[in-house]
């Protein structure tokens, strides 16, 4: 990769997104020139199946022009209950899932019926399965049952149920939000604002680490960063933004060498971080793969290539390293066409 462009290099780490059920001219360009690794879509992308089969056709179409010749990864949240971007399986939240009768079942029986939704739709990448082990009834994950359970043994099976029975059938899973946002609070989203989450760290690891250990056993493909930041492991940054957690954490202690892919790059909680770019960077900076630019304006990620490829050519960013990011997502890519 040595010799490649760096706008082209950037963009293969970017995962864009627009407004409305009509993929942009500006997007599908982006797409051809393969300054794209993926799009994340959401509700308001979605009016009928016939509307969103021309939609993910015009996407791949696209991409088939690109000089790239992996396909795009096309991403969407569908963990289950009321969590759900498109209409359909899996309809069982995670807690309910968890309280079911027979939850390994349950959950095997939600990664396959999100396998198979998300398939008919023509997407091969779900933002799911949520890994984080409440401790509060009611508090900031349970609230809208994204959890399966307190328990971190019980959430680690049934997670690795829901992703091997997904995985199994060609989707690629992504184990959310790493190292645990069980401990926040309801109203402590990072999505609204900065989020402390002052765990202990053997607590941190016991609880909120934990579930990755069965995933990353299981063969997830992704695993996502929570925007959190956690003292024990870092106190002045955010996990996305933290190569103790990113580096440390996740690849070092847990031996994860899949693609990391960071939360949403709009969230309120990095508000004293700059601008789409300066996140990015850091982002990269700490060993994210994926930067996720889900703020439905293309020019979020536009901000977002330009400063990678310039933190690339500047130097900033090591040139191996990136190239490293690259190859994961690129490999990915490639499993999924």
């Amino acid at each position: 990769m040595a010799d490649q462009d760096a706008r082209q290099l950037a963009g293969r780490r970017i995962v864009l997104s627009y407004a409305g059920p009509t993929p942009p001219p500006g997007v599908l360009q982006t797409i051809r020139e393969g300054r794209a690794a993926g799009v994340i879509l959401f509700a308001e992308n979605v009016t009928s199946p016939a509307q969103l089969a021309e939609a993910v056709g015009q996407l791949r179409e696209a991409a088939a022009q690109s000089p790239v010749p992996e396909g795009l990864l096309l991403m969407t949240d569908q963990e289950g209950g009321k969590v759900r971007r498109l209409p359909g399986e899996p309809e069982l939240s995670a807690r309910r899932t968890g309280s079911d009768p027979d939850p390994l079942g349950a959950a095997g029986r939600a990664g396959a019926g999100a396998a198979g939704t998300l398939a008919d739709a023509g997407l091969n990448v779900n933002l799911a399965p949520v890994l984080d082990v409440y401790d509060t009834p009611g508090n900031f994950i349970d609230r809208h049952e994204r959890s399966y359970g307190q328990d971190p043994a019980g959430v680690g099976e049934l997670g690795s149920a829901f992703l091997a029975a997904q995985q199994g059938l060609g989707v690629a899973a992504t184990a959310k939000h790493f190292p645990g946002l069980g401990s926040a609070a309801n109203g402590e989203n990072t999505d609204d604002r900065p989020v402390t989450l002052s765990v202990p760290l053997e607590e941190l690891r016991t609880r909120g680490e934990e579930p990755y250990r069965a995933a990353i056993a299981a063969g997830v493909r992704l695993v996502m960063a929570s925007w959190a930041v956690y003292p024990a492991l870092d106190p002045d940054r955010p996990a996305g933004m933290s190569p103790a957690v990113v580096q440390g954490e996740l690849r070092g202690r847990l031996g994860f060498q899949g693609v990391t892919v960071t939360d949403a790059l709009e969230a309120e909680a990095l508000a004293s971080y700059g601008g789409a770019g300066d996140r990015a960077v850091a982002a990269a900076e700490a060993g994210m793969d994926l930067i996720l630019c889900s703020a439905r304006d293309p020019q979020q990620a536009e901000d977002a290539t330009t400063a990678l490829a310039d933190a690339l050519d500047s130097g900033r960013l090591d040139r191996a390293a990136f190239a490293d990011a690259v190859t994961r997502v690129d490999a990915l890519r490639a499993s999924l066409d």
